[in-house]
Protein backbone atom coordinates (compact mmCIF):
# COMPACT_ATOMS: atom_id res chain seq x y z
CA UNK A 1 0.00 0.00 0.00
CA UNK A 2 1.26 3.41 -0.85
CA UNK A 3 1.29 5.33 2.89
CA UNK A 4 0.95 8.66 1.42
CA UNK A 5 -1.85 8.03 -1.15
CA UNK A 6 -3.77 6.31 1.38
CA UNK A 7 -3.21 9.34 4.25
CA UNK A 8 -4.48 11.72 1.32
CA UNK A 9 -7.57 9.53 0.59
CA UNK A 10 -8.63 9.86 3.86
CA UNK A 11 -7.80 13.18 4.66
CA UNK A 12 -10.52 14.13 1.67
CA UNK A 13 -12.73 11.34 2.32
CA UNK A 14 -13.23 12.40 5.69
CA UNK A 15 -13.78 15.98 4.15
CA UNK A 16 -16.34 15.08 1.72
CA UNK A 17 -18.15 11.79 3.75
CA UNK A 18 -17.98 13.01 7.40
CA UNK A 19 -15.78 11.52 10.19
CA UNK A 20 -19.00 9.53 11.41
CA UNK A 21 -19.26 7.63 8.44
CA UNK A 22 -15.68 7.11 7.54
CA UNK A 23 -15.35 6.20 11.25
CA UNK A 24 -17.90 3.42 10.95
CA UNK A 25 -16.82 2.36 7.78
CA UNK A 26 -13.11 1.81 8.85
CA UNK A 27 -14.64 0.13 12.10
CA UNK A 28 -16.58 -2.53 10.60
CA UNK A 29 -14.06 -3.37 8.18
CA UNK A 30 -12.61 -7.06 9.11
CA UNK A 31 -10.13 -9.28 7.16
CA UNK A 32 -11.97 -10.02 4.45
CA UNK A 33 -13.35 -6.07 3.89
CA UNK A 34 -11.06 -4.50 4.69
CA UNK A 35 -8.73 -5.05 1.90
CA UNK A 36 -11.64 -2.93 -0.12
CA UNK A 37 -11.97 -0.17 2.16
CA UNK A 38 -7.62 0.60 1.81
CA UNK A 39 -8.28 0.11 -2.23
CA UNK A 40 -10.67 2.26 -2.28
CA UNK A 41 -9.20 4.83 0.04
CA UNK A 42 -6.01 5.10 -1.18
CA UNK A 43 -7.05 4.73 -5.05
CA UNK A 44 -10.24 6.61 -5.39
CA UNK A 45 -9.88 9.16 -2.86
CA UNK A 46 -5.82 9.44 -2.59
CA UNK A 47 -5.30 9.40 -6.59
CA UNK A 48 -8.26 10.18 -8.12
CA UNK A 49 -10.23 12.95 -6.03
CA UNK A 50 -6.97 14.07 -5.19
CA UNK A 51 -6.20 14.82 -8.72
CA UNK A 52 -6.20 18.94 -9.91
CA UNK A 53 -8.39 18.01 -13.21
CA UNK A 54 -11.67 18.98 -11.37
CA UNK A 55 -12.86 20.65 -8.04
CA UNK A 56 -14.72 18.86 -6.03
CA UNK A 57 -18.08 19.94 -6.54
CA UNK A 58 -17.99 18.95 -10.01
CA UNK A 59 -16.52 15.53 -9.24
CA UNK A 60 -19.29 15.17 -6.54
CA UNK A 61 -22.04 16.16 -9.32
CA UNK A 62 -20.41 13.59 -11.74
CA UNK A 63 -21.07 10.85 -8.51
CA UNK A 64 -24.57 11.42 -7.75
CA UNK A 65 -25.25 11.34 -11.45
CA UNK A 66 -23.97 8.44 -11.86
CA UNK A 67 -24.85 6.97 -8.37
CA UNK A 68 -28.31 7.96 -9.76
CA UNK A 69 -28.31 5.58 -13.20
CA UNK A 70 -26.51 3.41 -11.43
CA UNK A 71 -29.54 2.94 -9.18
CA UNK A 72 -27.12 2.78 -5.82
CA UNK A 73 -29.38 4.12 -3.39
CA UNK A 74 -27.15 3.66 -0.24
CA UNK A 75 -23.85 5.63 -1.84
CA UNK A 76 -26.08 7.96 -3.51
CA UNK A 77 -27.68 9.62 0.03
CA UNK A 78 -23.90 9.82 1.18
CA UNK A 79 -22.76 11.67 -1.58
CA UNK A 80 -25.91 13.75 -1.75
CA UNK A 81 -24.56 14.91 1.67
CA UNK A 82 -20.86 15.14 0.09
CA UNK A 83 -22.57 17.25 -2.44
CA UNK A 84 -23.61 19.54 0.01
CA UNK A 85 -20.28 19.60 1.98
CA UNK A 86 -18.42 20.60 -1.82
CA UNK A 87 -20.63 23.12 -2.16
CA UNK A 88 -23.31 22.12 -4.30
CA UNK A 89 -26.57 24.09 -3.68
CA UNK A 90 -30.18 22.01 -3.41
CA UNK A 91 -31.39 23.75 -6.91
CA UNK A 92 -27.80 22.18 -8.56
CA UNK A 93 -28.55 19.03 -7.25
CA UNK A 94 -31.97 19.21 -8.34
CA UNK A 95 -30.75 20.45 -11.72
CA UNK A 96 -28.51 16.87 -11.80
CA UNK A 97 -31.15 14.54 -11.35
CA UNK A 98 -33.21 16.31 -13.74
CA UNK A 99 -30.24 15.93 -16.42
CA UNK A 100 -30.13 11.85 -14.60
CA UNK A 101 -34.00 12.02 -16.14
CA UNK A 102 -33.39 12.42 -19.18
CA UNK A 103 -30.64 9.69 -19.59
CA UNK A 104 -30.51 7.62 -17.28
CA UNK A 105 -34.67 7.96 -17.64
CA UNK A 106 -37.60 8.83 -14.64
CA UNK A 107 -37.82 6.16 -12.54
CA UNK A 108 -34.11 6.84 -11.66
CA UNK A 109 -34.19 10.73 -11.12
CA UNK A 110 -38.04 10.37 -8.85
CA UNK A 111 -35.64 7.76 -6.69
CA UNK A 112 -32.67 10.18 -6.45
CA UNK A 113 -34.94 13.38 -5.55
CA UNK A 114 -36.84 10.96 -2.99
CA UNK A 115 -33.44 10.90 -1.63
CA UNK A 116 -32.34 13.92 -2.04
CA UNK A 117 -35.49 14.88 -0.01
CA UNK A 118 -34.36 12.96 3.07
CA UNK A 119 -30.93 14.36 2.86
CA UNK A 120 -32.51 17.81 3.01
CA UNK A 121 -34.78 17.10 5.38
CA UNK A 122 -32.26 15.49 7.75
CA UNK A 123 -30.02 18.79 6.81
CA UNK A 124 -32.81 20.91 7.59
CA UNK A 125 -31.74 22.77 4.24
CA UNK A 126 -35.13 24.09 2.97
Amino acid sequence: MDKQAFDRGMKIRREVLGDAHVDRSMASADEFSRPLQELITQYCWGEIWSRPGLDRKTRSSINIAMLAALNRPHELKLHIQGALRNGLSKAEIGEVFLQVGFYAGGPAALDAMRLAQEVFKEEAIA
